[in-house]
C-alpha cells in the first residue's frame, strides 16, 4: 500500500522560506514521477511542482524562480523548497504520485504566509 506523509508546513511572513518534506512508502520509488499540489483556500488543487524520475523539474509559472521540487532516491523522499513567500501561496501543500492505476495523495500540510 502507497502511504505518503508530508511535513515541513506552517506559519511564515511574506519574504519568508520553508521546506516541506513527503516521505514515500512507495516501491520502486525512484521510477515513479513525482508531484506537489497546492489548494487555497476555496480553491482547487492545483499541480506546482513536478519531478521525473530522471530529475527532470517542471514548475507553474507563478512559483517559477521561488520554489525548487527535488528527490532523494535512497531515502524515498520528495522536498519542496519554498523561497521568497506570498500569502497567495497560502493553503494546504500535497505531495502525490500516480502509479499508473491510482494517483495516491498524502494528507497534506498547511503553510500559512501572513504577517
Amino acid at each position: 500500500q502507497v502511504q505518503l506523509v508530508e511535513s515541513g508546513g506552517g506559519l511564515v511572513q511574506p519574504g519568508g522560506s520553508l521546506r516541506l518534506s513527503c516521505a514515500a512508502s512507495l516501491s520502486f520509488f525512484n521510477l515513479y514521477p513525482m508531484d506537489w499540489y497546492h489548494q487555497a483556500p476555496g480553491k482547487q488543487r492545483e499541480l506546482v511542482a513536478s519531478i521525473t524520475s530522471g530529475g527532470v523539474t517542471n514548475y507553474v509559472d507563478s512559483v517559477k524562480g521561488r520554489f525548487t521540487i527535488s528527490r532523494d532516491n535512497a531515502k524515498n523522499m520528495v522536498y519542496l523548497q519554498m523561497n521568497n513567500l506570498k500569502p497567495e501561496d497560502t493553503g494546504v501543500y500535497y505531495c502525490s504520485v500516480d502509479s499508473g492505476n491510482l494517483r495516491y495523495w498524502g494528507q497534506g500540510t498547511q503553510v500559512t504566509v501572513s504577517s
